[in-house]
């Protein structure tokens, strides 16, 4: 037997139980389902609607199973109830097709509509049954070469996770810093707006500065500098709220916070003030910009952005909308109360 990963840390099913949908989840993902960033409870669920349909309601029952074993929604629904110590109602049966079967499905593990290929989606009865190509690996679940099998019987299948993959990389938007390294980020317009930032802002505004941090929404910190910012004296990064861009030029001593502001995040005041106590040690002078898409999104916050703080905006990317009358661009003074 494989050594089985603990993929339900904190459940209130008995140690038996949780040991049988530790093996299911095993099953399932060494078969090609990606189970990262799901919640425990859908775990369980998903673990639950995969035994359910395999007919297995004990770890020593893998060997038992037979695909000819068909269930609709609500039978998945009552076997839990009678087998798993659920009290879920019947009329939350579609949650069984879009959420805990749909991965499975989508991989080839489980056949929708078994009995009926040609049945609508939302067809009250449909059948979902376990493909005889997997039921036949599973059967052998727990064999001292499983593992080897599972693998020989992968190589020429494209498995979900690996198309799910490859379709994450053709949304990656590329983004090229100034020293030539180039990252992906994920999809979406608060990176398109940081995408511009990097290529479009800093060349024209940052006096050859350097990128000591960025994050993605997928990955906080996506690149990070952290010696170059401990030079800085910059704040330690657990002390506070990062802006989203933070870039350094040497040529002018100027340290660029960046709000990339797509639906929130503006250099507010209240904003200002957090990131000027956080920076008061720093070596370098401020720059605090704030930066939007376009026009419109811009009008959206006008009103909440600070005085001695600058606005980009990437649709004019040749302009700089200065909030004060003394500079054009460059840092403040820190004011000392005495």
């Amino acid at each position: 037997m494989p050594q089985i990963p603990q993929y339900l840390t904190k459940s209130d099913k008995s140690k038996q139980f949780q040991k049988l949908i530790n093996e299911a989840l095993y099953i399932i993902s060494k078969f090609g389902v990606p189970l990262e960033g799901m919640t425990q409870r859908r775990l369980e669920r998903m673990a639950m609607a995969f035994l359910a349909v395999a007919n297995v309601k004990k770890t020593n029952e893998w060997g038992k199973i037979d695909n000819s074993h068909a269930l609709r929604t609500r039978e998945i629904i009552r076997y839990w109830n009678n087998y798993f110590n659920e009290q879920i109602s019947e009329s939350s049966y579609d949650d069984i097709r879009r959420k805990d079967l749909k991965l499975i499905v989508l991989a080839g593990i489980i056949i929708p509509s078994a009995a009926n290929p040609n049945s609508a989606r939302n067809d009250g009865t449909r059948s979902f049954a376990l493909n005889p190509n997997f039921a036949n690996l599973i059967k052998n679940f727990g064999s001292d070469n499983w593992e080897e099998e599972v693998e020989i019987f992968l190589v020429d299948r494209v498995t979900l996770e690996q198309q799910l993959s490859s379709q994450r990389e053709i949304s990656l938007i590329p983004v090229n810093f100034p020293s030539g390294k180039v990252l992906n980020f994920s999809p979406g317009r608060h990176n398109e707006l940081q995408k511009a930032i990097i290529e479009r802002f800093l060349p024209r505004y940052g006096y050859g500065a350097e990128i000591l941090y960025v994050g993605d929404t997928a990955k906080k910190f996506l690149h990070l500098e952290k010696n170059k910012l401990k030079e800085l004296n910059f704040f330690e990064l657990s002390d506070g709220e990062l802006p989203d861009i933070v870039a350094y030029s040497e040529q002018k001593n100027w340290l660029y916070l960046i709000e990339a502001v797509h639906s929130s995040g503006v250099i507010s005041n209240v904003r200002l003030l957090e990131l000027k106590k956080l920076t008061e040690k720093c070596k370098a002078d401020i720059i605090f910009v704030t930066a939007f898409l376009d026009n419109n999104t811009f009008r959206k916050f006008a009103a909440d952005i600070a005085w001695e703080t600058e606005v980009w905006i990437a649709d004019a990317p040749d302009h700089i909308i200065h909030f004060d009358g003394e500079k054009f661009l460059g840092p403040y003074s820190q004011i000392t109360n005495t």
